[in-house]
């Protein structure tokens, strides 16, 4: 199913306050026997746990406001995922929203946060048409001045956390459905060759980090994933810096594509790492036991789909939990995507992608 195109699909939304009668649903919807694992579960049973014995990564975007406010939410986030992304904080808005004034408070918080819990950091995102500050997106630059502004962006911000995130969504959702490259202010000015500019430029900032170009509806065989295909053999022809493909993959329930696999493969097969960035999968609410099962069946195999392939790096979802999820806000009538309610039960979901991690599951 085609994707609303996401300028809007990773603003932070503030938390809701859940009815009581609406919890005692959700809950309800959890089947019996599901783990609400408590802190002392065993690590080995932990998604983190089975992505660790694999040498993979289990992520998670995490949001600043409940980070620093929920309690609940960091217990899980703690517990379950070896790596987190940044869901808006190191986006160009919020870093800087006036020209040569920053605000790092956000993203360092989530970096020290996730040192200090042994995770690592995905970092999202250097290059978006989206979520740019006024001064940049209403400044009427010209090309030569635009180029100089993202050169800078990039060198402060990876520069900022050098050795401290382990991979960068350098470029992201720059393709139309339709395999033509997205207007937007860098295609519109600088060409298609700010791609590669951009990957040099962090790879001069960062050495060490792998550089990932991003995207949705990529996840089939298709005119977008073969556009993009076509670009990363010509980028790693001219011998850019380009590490890996991040495919988003917000899926709508039933609906994984049967082409993910053979699709993810034959990235992999140019060298480059693969990895699902922000996973999630909705349902049309309310969400009845058949679709939770569905979701669960879905769960299972977009995460074996990536593991299943050479040079998977991981899966990340794009949050923890129902509570603080994008998706109602911008699919009229759909929700409960992630493996935990609003309640922080674990779902149905939660037991498919832990058999999907696990590999004597």
């Amino acid at each position: 199913m085609p994707q609303t195109p996401s300028g809007t699909h990773r603003r932070r939304r503030l938390s809701r306050p859940v009815p009581l009668a609406l919890a005692g649903a959700l809950l309800a919807t959890a089947a019996v026997g599901l783990p609400h694992l408590s802190s002392e579960a065993s690590a080995a049973t932990t998604l983190r746990g089975y992505a660790d014995g694999r040498g993979v990564k289990i992520g998670a975007a995490v949001g600043d406001g409940p980070l620093t406010s929920d309690s609940s939410y960091t217990t899980v986030l703690d517990r379950e995922f070896n790596s987190v992304t940044a869901e808006n904080a190191m986006k160009w808005d919020a870093l800087e929203p006036s020209r040569n004034s920053y605000n790092w408070a956000a993203a360092d918080r989530l970096v020290n946060h996730a040192v200090a819990h042994n995770q690592g950091v995905r970092g999202h995102t250097l290059v978006w048409y989206a979520q740019l500050p006024s001064w940049l997106k209403n400044g009427n630059f010209s090309a030569s001045e635009l180029n100089t502004l993202l050169k800078k962006h990039i060198d402060t911000t990876v520069g900022r956390y050098k050795g401290r995130i382990y991979a960068w969504d350098v470029v992201n959702e720059a393709f139309n459905e339709d395999g033509s490259m997205r207007s937007s202010l860098w295609q519109d000015k600088l060409g298609t060759g700010y791609i590669a500019n951009a990957l040099r430029w962090a790879h001069a900032a960062d050495p060490a980090a792998k550089l990932y170009i991003n995207d949705y509806n990529i996840e089939a065989d298709n005119a977008k994933s073969d556009a993009l295909y076509n670009l990363a053999k010509q980028l790693l022809a001219q011998g850019v810096p380009l590490h890996g493909i991040g495919f988003q993959s917000h899926f709508e329930v039933g609906k994984v594509p049967a082409s993910m696999k053979a699709n993810l493969k034959r990235f992999s097969d140019l060298g480059l790492e693969v990895s699902v960035t922000e996973l999630d999968i909705r349902i049309p609410l309310p969400a009845s036991s058949a679709e939770l099962a569905q979701q669960s069946t879905d769960y299972k195999t977009a995460s074996e789909n990536c593991l299943g392939v050479p040079r998977c790096a991981g899966v990340t979802l794009w949050g923890v939990t129902d509570k603080y999820s994008w998706v109602p806000g911008t699919f009229s009538g759909y929700g409960a995507a992630l493996p935990y309610n609003e309640g922080y039960a674990a779902k149905p979901a939660y037991t498919g992608l832990s058999n999907g991690l696990n590999p004597n599951a």
